[in-house]
Formats: structure tokens, C-alpha cells, sequence
């Protein structure tokens, strides 16, 4: 089995983005050139073969990275603490153990539920260190009063929650409101605290790879830890092309500040293949450390279940039934 590090979920030990103050000219001049943009994804898939192995070793980095989630209308207590189960034992352990892997403590980077259910997670992960992220602000529009929002976010740190999962008010983005953008993250991270911020930018309804350029830069001007792509509820959720707009950004971002940013692409990866994608572009793009789960989240739930499939094979060399790997 190829080499595997820091397997755990993160100690979040990073410095916290403090962020810039709001200046327009960071942003009139970013540009995107579409055809490069796209030229450089297609490449992603046929310049690079990750088998065997290494495969099952980026596999099992990728679930390091997962935040397990559900965000349904139905959620229950029940139905949090068997996710929670997951998060902790996300591989079954005869697979582990053959894949030499039992002993390292492998879990998903964190569970990601509503408010109201982030007791139930905290209680049912305590002394695993999984952290507990809860989505906030109006998820997944994000057009409830702004105090809301600001409470929203207030109460589920007060319930446990170590990451902030929030959503912008889009119209700012397709308005050109750049200065009301800014002050809006800025204010939930402020309501975050101690808890890392993360930004969900709803690419799919921003129209333009231009406006995912600037809404990333504010976002992280304004002190997102994390960028997020998606809500998962949008018609058009993570892409390749999205994807390479924000980590360019959160490139351009650590060179002007020397802040790492952490970035989480969500929606629309559920097979094993996709996600290798990700990782290399994370890899040729930011470099190793945004393969770790302190910078790089994978917002996926199902891709899970795929990912077990491929690992079996990998062991036994057959396909199994996904009802041998269910979510708990």
C-alpha cells in the first residue's frame, strides 16, 4: 500500500485567514479565459493514471476528506447518530485490515448536519475529534433576515459546532455589490468565532467563471477559512472549471497574504473516478498540503458508498452490492 499521512480528521491547526481589508482594485482586474480553462480540465483525466496501490491510497485520502452529511427534512436523532457511526468506521474493517490500513485510524473529515441536530452529532462523536459542521444563514438560499443568519450561526457554535458552513446572498455576486459581499462574510465569521467559516458560493447560479473568480476573492478578503462550491441543491453544483477558478484564486490569495485557504468542492461527485480528478487538480494546482483535510473538504456523501465498491475490488478483485456498504 502506498504511504498515507494524516489520515485524522483536522486539528484545524493552520493560522485562521484574518482576511484583507475591502479594496475594489483587488478584484476589477481578475480576469478568466474560458477556452484555457477548459483545455486545462479536459487534461486533468488523460494526462495522469493513478492504479493499483495508489489508487486505493488516494481513495482512502479522499474519505479522510469527506464530510459525511445529511440535510434532509427528514433527518432525525436516529438517523444523525448512524451517520455518525459512519464517519467513525467509514471502511469495513476486513478491508482495512487487508488493506493494511486497520491500525491507522481512518475517518471521515467531519459530519455536516442542520442546527438542530448538531447536539445530537457532537454527543455521538465526542472524543473522536470529528468535527461537528453545521450549515447556516438561510442554507441553502440564504435569504432570511440578516440578524437571523447572524444567530443561526451564534447558536450552533453555542451547541458544539467547530465549522460554519454558510451561504451568501448570491444577488450581491450578479448585482456587482462587491463592498456588500464583503461586509456579509465578514460579519458571519465574526458571529463564527472560534468555529471555521466556510463560504458556500452557489457557483451555479453565479452565470459567469468571472464571478466565481471575484465572489472567491471576497470571500476570502473578508476571512472565509474555507470556499466552498455549492449548496448541493443548485441545478449545476461542483465542476471541474469552477473548481480551477477558486483554487487559482486561493493560490492568488496565499500569495498576496501567505494565508492558506481551504476549499471544498460539493455537489455532484458521487463516483470513486470524479473525485480523482479533484485530487490531482488540488495536488497540480495547490500543492500537498490541500490533500490533507485541514484544506481540502469533499462535500459527498454518496461517493462514500462508491468508494468502499472500489476498494473491495481492489482487495477481492469482484464488485460487490452497494447494500454491503450502507451509510451505518
Amino acid at each position: 500500500m502506498a504511504t498515507l499521512s494524516k489520515l485524522n480528521p483536522a486539528d484545524h491547526a493552520l493560522p485562521r485567514n484574518e482576511g484583507l481589508p475591502f479594496d475594489p482594485e483587488v478584484i476589477d482586474g481578475l480576469q478568466v479565459n474560458l477556452s484555457a480553462v477548459e483545455r486545462r480540465t479536459r487534461s486533468l483525466g488523460g494526462r495522469r493514471s493513478v492504479k493499483k496501490d495508489y489508487q486505493a491510497a488516494w481513495l482512502l485520502k479522499a474519505i479522510s476528506c469527506i464530510d459525511l452529511t445529511t440535510l434532509s427534512g427528514d433527518d432525525t436523532p436516529r438517523r444523525v447518530k448512524r451517520l455518525c457511526a459512519k464517519a467513525k468506521q467509514p471502511v469495513r474493517q476486513d478491508l482495512l485490515e487487508a488493506l493494511g490500513m486497520a491500525d491507522r485510524g481512518l475517518t471521515t473529515g467531519a459530519v455536516c448536519v442542520y442546527h438542530t441536530m448538531v447536539e445530537t452529532a457532537v454527543e455521538a462523536l465526542q472524543g473522536t475529534g470529528i468535527p461537528v459542521a453545521a450549515v447556516s444563514t438561510g442554507f441553502p438560499a440564504g435569504l432570511s433576515p440578516f440578524e437571523t443568519r447572524l444567530e443561526e450561526i451564534r447558536q450552533s457554535v453555542a451547541a458544539g459546532a467547530k465549522e460554519i458552513d454558510i451561504v451568501i446572498t448570491r444577488g450581491h455576486v450578479l448585482t456587482g455589490n462587491w463592498k456588500a459581499l464583503y461586509e456579509e462574510v465578514k460579519a458571519f465569521r465574526e458571529a463564527c468565532g472560534e468555529a471555521h467559516l466556510k463560504a458556500i458560493l452557489g457557483t451555479g447560479e453565479l452565470v459567469t467563471l468571472r464571478n466565481v473568480a471575484k465572489a472567491s476573492m471576497i470571500a476570502m478578503m473578508a476571512g472565509a477559512d474555507f470556499i466552498k462550491t455549492s449548496t448541493g441543491k443548485e441545478s449545476v453544483n461542483a465542476t471541474l472549471p469552477v473548481s480551477l477558478i477558486m483554487v487559482r484564486a486561493i493560490r492568488a490569495y496565499e500569495g498576496m497574504t501567505g494565508f492558506k485557504v481551504g476549499y471544498k468542492p460539493a455537489g455532484g461527485i458521487s463516483a470513486a473516478k470524479d473525485i480523482l480528478g479533484y485530487q490531482i487538480l488540488m495536488k497540480e494546482e495547490l500543492g500537498l498540503n490541500w490533500l490533507q483535510p485541514d484544506l481540502f473538504r469533499i462535500g459527498a456523501s454518496s461517493l462514500l458508498g462508491d468508494i468502499e465498491r472500489q476498494l473491495e475490488h481492489h482487495v477481492t478483485g469482484r464488485y460487490s452490492a452497494d447494500f454491503r456498504h450502507p451509510m451505518a
